[in-house]
């Protein structure tokens, strides 16, 4: 087992992993940027490390000084968290250089799933139904037009690089193909460096499906069950549920076996998400996520499983912690996520804290970095606190979460 993890994250993430590693009995490291300070993973941590001021990519995505704070600190391993530099492979080459351990996938996995394209073409090989579309990234106009006319409009554009919304776009005729196109790549060049792009079948009234696995990365693989994350706004998850409402458990016993197996052939080590559209009784690939999801406490609330234990385990060579016919799925959960955003304009509303008060009681938890007192930076993602919660089906489980936004009181803030 590690002796010391560094946490290059921030906010309620960070603290997520950090009472992971106290558990684990983990001596803890975190980076902050100056604008984070006084933030609670800081307070907390046995070790900190400012590496620059607030923009990011002066502090939390600046890898030469996340290393550096490795080696001043005596780290021999490294938790990313989500966002940042979580699904960067050159930053997991570079630990892996100095000897130090990224808790996540190897780079040549992010790699593979970093890239749209390249992840569908994986999940062909692997057996993964996908959505019907292009093999590869699309450049001319006429041959997007004899793709769209093969697989029938709608169709969707979307940029390989990225995620999110960006680059992405809807066609419904040839004339709105030409100008989706060159929408689609101009959003992509500007939002990720790379503007290619690909074409799906559109499917207009799908499901959001996604489900957890892992694997040892010795030929072993497990799912946890799958999360409904089908509420969006603007492609930005906003609440979700496990299981799905839309599953039955034969459904998921398939679908979730299949991914498994294909995380086993694979070699795939640590946490994965894997996310699908489904309509009509199938599921189509739509992309790998190489890191932990914002999410991933309903999936801890229905098996009993601590994530990021399973993550630090594996990533110390420990291996998986259980087998698959031990995984048992109880109740329903469901995450909502606590925004510091203007409710009627959905603008960012940075500002100090006056009051903060949780909900409690049978089933509630709250994962945030927040108090009372606290002045939210205005540099970084508006996410504050998510609310999960957990009953014994899913009608327990939405009068407990009316019950619990309810007591939730966030004060000086929109």
């Amino acid at each position: 087992m590690f002796q010391k993890i560094l946490i290059a994250n921030r906010g309620e993430i960070a603290l997520r992993v950090l009472r992971a590693c106290k558990e684990l009995g983990i001596q803890t490291v975190v980076v902050h940027s100056t604008a984070d300070a006084d933030a609670m993973h800081v307070r907390l941590a046995d070790e900190s490390v400012c590496i620059g001021p607030p923009p990011s990519r002066d502090s939390y995505l600046n890898i030469h000084q996340i290393v550096a704070a490795c080696e001043i600190t005596g780290a021999d391993a490294v938790h990313p968290g989500y966002g940042f530099l979580s699904e960067n492979a050159k930053f997991a080459d570079i630990l892996a250089a100095h000897n130090i351990t990224f808790i996540g996938p190897s780079g040549d996995h992010i790699r593979i799933m970093g890239d749209k394209i390249e992840a569908k073409r994986t999940a062909k090989r692997l057996g993964i139904p996908v959505v019907p579309g292009s093999d590869g990234a699309v450049t001319e106009e006429k041959d997007a037009k004899r793709i769209a006319a093969e697989i029938g409009y709608p169709v969707i554009i979307k940029a390989s690089a990225g995620g999110g919304g960006r680059g992405m776009k809807v066609a419904r005729s040839e004339a709105d193909l030409v100008v989706a196109l060159q929408t689609a790549r101009s959003e992509a060049g500007a939002a990720f460096g790379d503007d290619a792009v690909y074409i799906e079948k559109y499917l207009e009234k799908p499901r959001h499906i996604e489900v957890q696995v892992f694997g040892d990365g010795a030929g072993r693989g497990v799912h946890f069950g799958e999360r409904d994350c089908s509420l969006q706004r603007r492609h930005q998850k906003v609440w979700e549920e496990a299981p799905s409402p839309a599953l039955n458990a034969e459904e998921r016993a398939h679908i979730g076996g299949v991914r498994a197996r294909a995380i086993a052939d694979l070699g795939y080590s640590g946490a994965g998400t894997i996310e699908f559209l489904y309509e009509n009784g199938e599921f189509y690939f739509i992309e790998m996520n190489t890191r932990l999801q914002v999410e991933h406490p309903v999936t801890e609330a229905i098996t009993g499983i601590d994530l990021v234990h399973e993550q630090i385990r594996v990533a110390s060579g420990g291996g998986l912690s259980v087998r698959q016919e031990e995984i048992r799925f109880q109740g329903h959960a469901i995450e909502c996520r606590i925004n510091a955003e203007d409710p009627r304009t959905f603008t960012p509303s940075p500002g100090t804290i006056t009051h903060f008060h949780t909900p409690g009681g049978l089933g509630i938890r709250v994962d945030s970095g927040v108090y009372s007192g606290y002045k939210i930076p205005p540099y970084y993602d508006s996410l504050i606190g998510k609310l999960i919660v957990h009953g014994r089906n899913r009608v327990e489980c939405m009068m407990r979460l009316r019950r619990a936004l309810d007591e939730f009181v966030v004060d000086g803030i929109q």
